[in-house]
């Protein structure tokens, strides 16, 4: 695999975001999952290198609050959907126009709703997502929230302990994390007849935490879905989840 260079590309608010970049050819803008990276999700398993070798450049910012990337403490460095401010305004720094759009879990939430704030990617695919999970993030955030409240009281045995393991795992800044968890909005089922580009939508055998991915299929107006192993976590892990995206950016 070619090498992996990291710039960093001011997104909103002048916060500063580390930018992973391999490949050649048609850009793909990757967007990885909470509480995890463009290392973790996208360079670790050898997703960045399966879409570089297919003949596109893999772009990978770490989102706010995550990585490399800036992590202000300010609550006004956080307002709605300041993710997608991020991803508008990575979109312009580094000009892309002709390009697709990706992302896992979170970074598929944050997809989605780019598309509908009006960026055009050619090709969207949305990883470990499902459709009732779109519209139903206050009570996914509430789960992570609360772990980050109990994160030195969550022992063995609790629901939240694999949570605070990945978050203590991954560095997680949790003042920067909770207020980034606050800023992110909900999709509506009819919202998804504005995504008319070709959508793949990826997802584990045995992931159903944002709900149904064949759902979220159907009811995109050019949705197709593809199976991998795995669960939420593991599917990101597996070969076949970059073979998926490689064979239909290819398409």
């Amino acid at each position: 695999m070619a090498d992996i260079g990291t710039d960093m590309v001011e997104g909103w608010g002048d916060a500063r975001l580390a930018v992973h970049r391999t490949g050649q050819g048609r850009p793909v803008l990757m967007l990885h999952g909470l509480f995890s990276s463009a290392e973790v999700n996208w360079i670790k398993f050898g997703h960045a290198a399966r879409i570089a070798d297919a003949g596109f450049e893999a772009i990978m910012p770490d989102l706010r609050a995550h990585g490399a990337s800036d992590a202000p403490h300010d609550p006004d460095a956080y307002p709605e959907d300041v993710l997608v401010r991020d991803v508008e305004t990575l979109v312009e720094a580094l000009g892309l126009t002709d390009y697709d759009l990706v992302g896992f879990s979170l970074g598929a939430r944050t997809a989605v709703r780019s598309v509908l704030a009006g960026l055009k990617p050619r090709k969207l695919v949305l990883g470990g997502m499902g459709l009732e999970g779109l519209a139903g993030w206050a009570r996914r955030s509430a789960f992570f929230v609360d772990a980050i409240d109990r994160f030195d009281e969550i022992r063995r045995g609790d629901p939240a302990y694999f949570a605070r393991s990945f978050m203590k795992t991954m560095n997680v800044d949790r003042i920067a994390a909770r207020q980034l968890l606050q800023s992110v909005d909900d999709t509506p089922p009819d919202a998804l007849d504005a995504v008319t580009m070709p959508t793949l939508v990826v997802c584990g055998a045995e992931d159903r935490d944002n709900g149904s991915p064949t759902a979220l299929a159907d009811a995109l107006p050019h949705g197709s879905y593809t199976e991998v192993p795995g669960t939420h976590m593991s599917s990101v892990t597996e070969r076949k989840f970059g073979e998926a995206i490689a064979q239909f950016l290819s398409g």
